[in-house]
């Protein structure tokens, strides 16, 4: 079946291509939860992510991992394009749950600067977690400002401009249930 065929409009026309169909993210995300549930059989992990972006992948990812394990969210929000730049971010929505002692993983849907990133696992690890390692599904690494090296690796992806599962251009294609190329006349809509 040829998926941007089904596509359903107006998303259609913004897709010009099909990077990751929904079968190859399924797959790939049930071996990430199985190595997730090997290592962490015995230690009640707590996964953590970041909305929105995170929520399909993290909510796959969960059910993949057969093992009792426990999920909190955090939110934030940039200050500034400067601040952006440098990984500084403003915290909207903390953990509820403590750290102190727990094996944290958190999840991610894209690394690409890994500004934002780096400077979350600092954050949480002044918390004192037993141990905290990152389950990301995209990397971007062509775009790596910071050097960070997933436990968890779902796809590596080539600089483009990607929407669909979770990833979004202007809060639109989040809900897509593949990874697309956004094409050039729906990078310039406003």
């Amino acid at each position: 079946m040829d998926t941007l065929a089904t596509t359903p409009d107006p998303y259609a026309s913004g897709i010009a291509r099909v990077l990751i169909e929904q079968e190859s993210l399924q797959e790939r995300i049930a071996e990430m939860g199985a190595a997730i549930a090997a290592d962490y059989g015995d230690k009640r992990p707590l996964f953590v992510g970041v909305l929105k972006g995170v929520l399909f992948f993290m909510a796959d990812l969960l059910r993949a991992v057969h093992i009792p394990l426990e999920v909190d969210f955090m939110s934030i929000s940039s200050y500034s394009a400067e601040t952006r730049e440098h990984g500084v971010v403003r915290i909207t929505k903390d953990l509820d749950t403590t750290l102190a002692g727990r094996h944290v993983i958190f999840v991610e849907d894209m690394i690409d600067t890994g500004l934002t990133l780096s400077y979350l696992l600092r954050l949480l690890q002044t918390r004192q977690p037993a141990s905290l390692h990152v389950a990301v599904l995209f990397d971007k690494p062509s775009r790596r400002i910071v050097d960070i090296k997933p436990r968890y690796l779902g796809f590596r992806l080539p600089d483009l401009f990607v929407v669909g599962y979770g990833l979004d251009q202007r809060e639109q294609y989040r809900n897509l249930p593949f990874v697309g190329v956004l094409s050039p006349d729906a990078l310039r809509q406003e």
